[in-house]
């Protein structure tokens, strides 16, 4: 078994009375977890349910909560002593959350729920849920979890963390790394040996995101007018995103477009990171960056440079250690990272000292005397000034 970063804390969790609920993109290994935790049970009233088969949505769609007590009863969970119901891909029956309400005030019951998106647990079950659940965000692998998918020592790869850069790391760990901007961190497709394979399980996520948890969470019917506006983002990746441009070469009203936008970030399919100001009312109105889920779906969906691939990746990979903004002046300098609001980034491919100077004259027009320059390739010098890609995690 593999284990992800985020079961440690859902382990936790399971002893619990709140409902634990895992939600993220789809096939990033919630129904693993779910099973995980199943077996961390130490007794065996429980009973795991799949709603993508249509017995168990008809279970939790019945019109009187007896009728669902009984049909649980009937699969063999004890409703009387303390037990556990596993519940798979939840969002596809929207009503079960006032029967899980109901089962939760009245019996014992520890809930375990999935679901592939935010846009529907998130809002739906901080209404209907309130006080009775947390909710557990799991994200394709992190490079540290990518190795430990490939056998290496958690301890060893643990001391990697944040380190400034080694040779001897770098020439170790460089060619996986590679590997994992390549084909990204979705969990079947890193434990897939060939590159066919893989390339084949991205564009399966891809048709499967569109196709299942769009249409179920949508009114959009036009997936062929999604799948198009999707490729333009895909080859937009590290630019500010320009609505009135991208609808001018989509044909897509404007007005939809920033509903697929937020659907598409409440589904976890892209990410945006806001400007960084002091001003708040300007960080509302200025205009965000835009990075996907997962480097390998990018790569599926466009052609991109290998400086995009990386900063997609840098910018995923810095998004699970804090709060992520950008900032940009009116005259075009950039830095492309500021994390929690006092620590400069700037990526490159294959940083040198005159990328390390550029940063800190613009680090210090921001008053900020914390900085890091990420790079991917080491170059021929001796300039170490520098932390690798592989490190940040």
């Amino acid at each position: 078994m593999h284990k992800r970063n985020i079961y440690g804390s859902l382990e936790v969790h399971l002893s619990k009375p709140q409902i634990t609920v895992i939600t993220g993109v789809r096939r990033v290994g919630k129904t693993t977890a779910l099973r995980h935790l199943l077996k961390q049970v130490p007794h065996s009233n429980c009973l795991y349910l799949d709603l993508e088969k249509i017995e168990n949505r008809v279970l939790f769609s019945e019109n009187s909560y007896s009728a669902v007590e009984n049909g649980l009863k009937s699969l063999g969970l004890v409703l009387e002593r303390p037990c556990v119901l596993a519940l798979d891909e939840i969002q596809l029956v929207p009503a079960a959350t006032s029967v899980i309400k109901y089962l939760y005030d009245t019996y014992n019951i520890k809930f375990l729920l999935s679901g592939s998106s935010s846009y529907y647990l998130k809002n739906h079950f901080s209404e209907s849920l309130a006080g009775r659940k947390r909710i557990f965000e799991m994200y394709p692998l992190s490079f540290d979890e990518f190795l430990y998918f490939k056998g290496h020592s958690t301890a060893a790869v643990a001391s990697m963390s944040l380190a400034p850069f080694s040779s001897f790391i770098y020439l170790k760990f460089k060619q996986e790394y590679e590997e994992f901007l390549q084909f990204g961190g979705f969990p079947e497709v890193v434990l897939s040996e060939t590159a066919d394979d893989k390339t084949a399980y991205l564009k399966d996520i891809i048709n499967a995101f569109i196709e299942l948890d769009i249409k179920l969470l949508s009114d959009f019917s036009l997936s062929n007018e999604l799948y198009k506006l999707i490729q333009l983002l895909a080859a937009r990746v590290g630019s500010r995103i320009d609505v009135s441009k991208i609808s001018s070469i989509s044909g897509i009203n404007r007005n939809k477009i920033n509903d697929y936008l937020e659907l598409l970030e409440y589904t976890y399919f892209i990410h945006r990171i806001p400007a960084y100001t002091t001003n708040k009312d300007k960080e509302i109105s200025a205009q965000k960056k835009l990075y996907l889920a997962d480097t390998g779906i990018l790569q599926s969906l466009a052609q991109v440079s290998s400086g995009q691939v990386f900063e997609n990746a840098i910018a995923l990979q810095l998004r699970k250690k804090g709060n992520v903004t950008f900032y940009q002046k009116k005259s075009g300098q950039e830095i492309d990272f500021i994390l929690d609001q006092k620590t400069a980034i700037e990526v490159k491919e294959t940083p040198s000292y005159t990328d390390l100077k550029t940063l800190t004259h613009r680090a210090n027009s921001v008053e900020m005397t914390e900085k890091m320059l990420i790079g991917r390739t080491a170059s021929e010098t001796d300039f170490k000034e520098w932390y690798w890609g592989g490190n940040i995690f």
